[in-house]
C-alpha cells in the first residue's frame, strides 16, 4: 500500500509527507472472483474498507495540516499588526493629552486621558467577562460520547438466571 491512485493524490508539497494509500482497481492476481471462497471475498472486502477509511483519514489529515500552516502564517501577520497598532496607540493618547493641555492645565489633560483609558479598559473587561460567563459545555457532544461508550459496553442481564 505504498502506491498512489493518481498524481493528484500524491503529497509532494512543502510538507514532504508520503503518499496516501489507495485501493487497486484491478488485481495483480489472475484469480477469478468466482473461484475465490466466500471467506476470502469477505476478508478482501474488510481489508479494502479498512484501507479506504485509513486513506480518507490520511487525506483529511494532510489537508488540515496544510491549511493549518497557512492559518498560522496569517495569524502571525495579524499578531504583528496588532502589536504595532497597540504600541502606536500610545502616541495617539499622548497627542490627545497634549491637545487637551491647550485648554486645561497639562496635569489635568493627562489625567482625563488616563481616566478615559481606564474607563475603556473597565468596559471592555466587563463585556469580556459577560461573554465568558455565557460559554457552556458542549452537552450534545458529551451525550454523544456517553451514548457511544454505552453502546460498546457489553450488556449484562442483572436478573437471576434459572440454572435448574
Amino acid at each position: 500500500m505504498t502506491g498512489v491512485s493518481s498524481p493528484k493524490h500524491e503529497r509532494t508539497g512543502p510538507d514532504g509527507v508520503g503518499a496516501v494509500p489507495y485501493l487497486p482497481l484491478s488485481s495483480d492476481d489472475d484469480v477469478v472472483a468466482s473461484e475465490q471462497s466466500l471467506g476470502k471475498l469477505v476478508g478482501d472486502a474488510t481489508q479494502h474498507v479498512s484501507t479506504l477509511i485509513r486513506a480518507e483519514v490520511e487525506l483529511a489529515k494532510s489537508e488540515v495540516v496544510a491549511e493549518a500552516k497557512k492559518g498560522v502564517k496569517g495569524a502571525i501577520y495579524f499578531l504583528i499588526a496588532l502589536v504595532i497598532g497597540l504600541y502606536s496607540s500610545f502616541f495617539f493618547f499622548f497627542f490627545l493629552g497634549e491637545l487637551l493641555s491647550e485648554f486645561l492645565q497639562r496635569w489635568a489633560a493627562f489625567l482625563i486621558v488616563f481616566g478615559l483609558m481606564l474607563a475603556t479598559t473597565a468596559v471592555a473587561g466587563f463585556l469580556g467577562y459577560r461573554k465568558m460567563k455565557k460559554i457552556k459545555a458542549p452537552e450534545r457532544t458529551i451525550n454523544s460520547f456517553k451514548d457511544t461508550a454505552a453502546a460498546f459496553k457489553p450488556h449484562r442481564d442483572d436478573s437471576p438466571a434459572d440454572h435448574s
